[in-house]
């Protein structure tokens, strides 16, 4: 019933989608609690000191359902990719022992020294803790997405790899380091971090506020999280300006470019017939922009669309002529490169996502500059309106779907490949699994992860509604001591 490719791939992705909703989770939450300890290091203020240890809770709940997917992640690739991992282990294999050997340590050593250590340490001290948490998680993203570059992105051979036996190997750390899709995607990542603390700081906030439950101390916590959620937004659209600008050309992906814009055929009338980039980028046609459309991905053309005219050259050169090569184009292309394969995506998908992850981003930009204007000393509406706290309260929501489209795009875009130009999905699979235990497995990880979804929810709304004010509360201490005088003591 199910084939085992589409199972196995359905597996990655659930593991994939699960894990990458606590690691911007916990990169961004970590870089909220540095601000506000921050804070209250340059102030000495204990309010900040209260919002710094308030929101960690939340933060450590999220690394901690993080290492628990993120564990199971890396079983994927000797679970149901073992040829994967033969193919380009030599590569793969080593971003991924820096990233567990030196971030992951790093921020594991370092998060257990800033929980037990609050008062024991001077305040700076304390505060460099929390901070080299943040580079350490930021770190181990970085790595991971080295790794992932390589497959988006191999370069030529004789850059980054060798071939072997009919095996890339490393040829150069520096150049896999050095891969500019790397960047572009570390970039875009870390933005999006930025966005979901920002966004959960204001969001929980929000809900609290509408439940009337620690006021002032939530009125603050917002605030600051408006203003993250600009910032991150900001960084957001320009880095990802620059990493869809790099898949148009030739030697990147310009079928995921095409994808995405929902073109088959060329937009615009290239010149020299399109022999290169170039002629495309220097056309004086304008390209016209597909805002809604609906393809026939059988028959490779686009059913019906809206088209907005120069709309496509602006978001693709910044200026408004220029044209852009269609699926069709890039197909031909590919199949004279690699040889005779169907080299189109999931074009509806593609198509979709993009424009939710982009339509994400624009509502990110306008509850971030109004959160801003409106908690303000002249304007108090965010505050005091129930209708803006409960969009603040939904939108809280958004930056997971967000990244799921993201990451959506970047995987689905790049098949057939597994590793771009070099094996494809199909050739990646390991041999021996069963669609019996696939299906198996699926159920299996979906109820786990559901579950730890349902906890971490369950967990998170707890601490909120305790506020901040559970801090204070001391338990009534008992002795454990036999031998101590209030033991023999019948009162």
């Amino acid at each position: 019933m199910f084939d085992i490719e589409t199972l196995a791939r359905f597996q990655f992705a659930m593991t994939t989608v699960f894990h990458f909703f606590f690691v911007p989770f916990s990169i961004g939450m970590s870089l909220v609690v540095a601000i506000l300890e921050g804070c209250y290091v340059k102030t000495g203020d204990e309010k900040w000191k209260l919002q710094a240890k308030f929101w960690g809770k939340i933060m450590l709940l999220s690394f901690a359902v993080g290492v628990v997917t993120g564990i199971i992640q890396e079983f994927q690739f000797g679970m149901n990719w073992s040829d994967y991992s033969r193919f380009v282990g030599d590569i793969f294999g080593a971003p991924l022992a820096v990233e567990a050997l030196l971030a992951f340590f790093m921020e594991s050593t370092f998060l257990g020294l800033w929980m037990f250590t609050w008062d024991k340490m001077s305040k700076g001290v304390h505060w460099l803790f929390i901070c080299l948490v943040t580079v350490g998680s930021m770190l181990s993203a970085l790595w991971i997405l080295i790794a992932n570059a390589f497959m988006q992105h191999p370069a030529k051979e004789g850059v980054i790899y060798k071939m072997v036996d009919g095996h890339p190997q490393l040829k150069s750390f520096g150049a896999l380091i050095a891969n500019t899709q790397a960047w572009y995607e570390y970039a875009h990542v870390i933005a999006a971090a930025i966005i979901m603390g920002g966004m959960l700081l204001a969001g929980m906030s929000a809900w609290q506020l509408l439940r009337k439950n620690e006021v002032d101390f939530f009125k603050k916590s917002m605030r600051i999280g408006f203003i993250i959620l600009t910032i991150g937004t900001l960084l957001s659209l320009g880095s990802g300006d620059l990493q869809m600008r790099a898949l148009m050309n030739d030697d990147d992906q310009p079928m995921k470019f095409a994808a995405m814009e929902g073109d088959y055929e060329d937009v615009g009338q290239p010149l020299n017939n399109g022999e290169k980039f170039s002629d495309y980028e220097n056309s004086k046609d304008n390209a016209q922009w597909t805002a809604i459309g609906f393809f026939n991905e059988k028959e490779h053309k686009k059913v019906w669309g809206i088209e907005i005219p120069y709309v496509l050259s602006v978001l693709s050169y910044h200026k408004p002529t220029g044209a852009v090569q269609g699926m069709n184009t890039v197909n031909k292309k590919l199949v004279e490169k690699y040889g005779e394969d169907n080299y189109y995506p999931m074009v509806t998908a593609l198509f979709w996502n993009f424009r939710i992850m982009a339509a994400a981003g624009m509502l990110f930009l306008l509850v971030g500059v109004l959160g801003i204007l409106g908690t303000g000393k002249k304007f108090t509406f965010m505050f005091e309106k129930k209708f803006w706290l409960y969009v603040t309260g939904l939108t809280l929501f958004v930056p997971f779907i967000a990244n799921t489209a993201g990451w959506l795009i970047t995987e689905l875009g790049r098949q057939p490949w597994a590793v771009y130009g070099l094996i494809k999905t199909r050739d990646a699979i390991s041999p021996n699994v069963s669609s019996a235990s696939l299906l198996i497995s699926n159920v299996v990880y979906f109820l786990l992860f559901a579950t730890l979804g349902g906890i971490m929810i369950q967990l998170v709304r707890k601490v909120l509604h305790q506020g901040p004010s559970a801090l204070f509360e001391k338990k009534e201490e008992t002795s454990v001591d036999p031998f101590e005088k209030e033991a023999f003591s019948h009162e």
